[in-house]
């Protein structure tokens, strides 16, 4: 109503205008030509539409609450993520929670109070979430979740999540496994470093493994114990199966490859070749494991892609949008093995 009100102004100037040069018209009007340009100008100036009347629209704001920084695998997520917020030209409100849930109830609440668009979240560990997504959900924010599932009793609660799938990843080393030592004499024994207790990356990659190779008895778990996803703890955990185990360990199954890195320089100080005197089977895919393939220190490598921003941002402006999207959307992966890492080393983004 007030643009066409404008427009009725402006044409009732203009015939004003002319009206006014013809009054003032004839070879007799010295002035006629710059007082109608004067006039015309001052019109245009005062109708024309200004900044303050029709404001940019907003920016979508995107709070994310980020589990930690443990590993190169998850610096490589928190970059994709800022890297996509900003080439999508959406606001980010980003939170470290250090890997403490407790943490990130208050990032959560915090964008809560701030009325984000969108709130994304990759859980630091599988449960207890239905009370602060519950208040989200009631502040009519919608909730993606990434990389890592929750497990709640109302999946309405978040809209969608984003990520791998973490049993098949197991299940892929589980299938590795029986390839690479189907001529191999018995018993295997095998050992295992875990992630985060309670996280699910923990929970569904162990239970993916141990369910492909039930059933074989020549295989036999001798330990099992977390190593919190971290170079430091791999190491130390690795030491001690070492000092319980010592020979007996012929495989070690690494929940990611932070884990299997510390593992590979204790296994060389005591004295035994990683890749040839222990098969190792590692999880994510970075730069520093695949050189590690290279040189033969790890067999296999089961991928698990972090670059995951572009996928949420595509996301967030769905939803803004509203549209529906779909309750789960896995990224997509591969296995790489020692025949294919030198090929595949220089693509390796992180």
């Amino acid at each position: 109503m007030k643009r066409q009100l404008r427009w009725f102004i402006f044409g009732l100037a203009i015939v004003i205008l002319f009206m006014a040069s013809g009054c003032l018209g004839g070879d007799n009007a010295p002035y006629e030509d710059q007082s109608s340009e004067a006039d015309l100008q001052t019109a245009l100036h005062t109708l024309a539409p200004s900044s303050e009347a029709y404001p940019p629209a907003r920016p979508l704001v995107l709070g994310f609450s980020q589990l930690g920084s443990e590993s190169d695998w998850r610096e490589a997520n928190t970059t994709s993520i800022k890297e996509a917020a900003e080439e999508a030209g959406i606001e980010l409100l980003f939170e470290n929670a250090e890997q403490s849930q407790e943490k990130q109830f208050e990032a959560i609440r915090s964008f809560i109070d701030k009325r984000v668009d969108v709130i994304a979240i990759a859980p630091v560990v599988h449960s207890g979430w239905d009370e602060i997504l519950t208040e989200a959900k009631q502040a009519g924010i919608p909730v993606i979740i990434t990389d890592r599932s929750i497990d709640i009793s109302d999946p309405s609660l978040y809209v969608t999540h984003i990520g791998a799938d973490l049993y098949e990843e197991g299940v892929k080393a589980g299938k590795y496994l029986l390839d690479k030592m189907r001529d191999q004499e018995a018993p295997i024994g095998i050992v295992e470093l875990r992630g985060t207790e309670g996280s699910s990356p923990s929970i569904q990659r162990g239970k993916g493994f141990q369910d492909t190779i039930k059933g074989y008895d020549e295989y036999r778990m001798l330990d099992s114990e977390t190593a919190d996803f971290t170079m430091e703890k791999g190491k130390q955990v690795m030491k001690t199966f070492l000092r319980k185990h010592g020979s007996e360990i012929r495989v070690l199954f690494a929940h990611n490859d932070d884990m299997a890195l510390g593992a590979i320089e204790a296994i060389e100080e005591y004295g035994l070749r990683p890749g040839k005197d222990i098969v190792i089977i590692s999880v994510d895919g970075t730069r520093k494991a695949f050189e590690k393939l290279v040189l033969g220190k790890i067999n296999c490598v089961v991928e698990c892609n972090p670059l995951l921003g572009p996928n949420i941002m595509q996301a967030v402006q769905e939803l803004a949008a509203g549209r529906t999207l779909p309750k789960r959307i896995v990224s997509s992966e591969s296995v790489f093995t020692e025949q294919m890492a030198e090929k595949e080393v220089g693509n390796r983004k992180y």
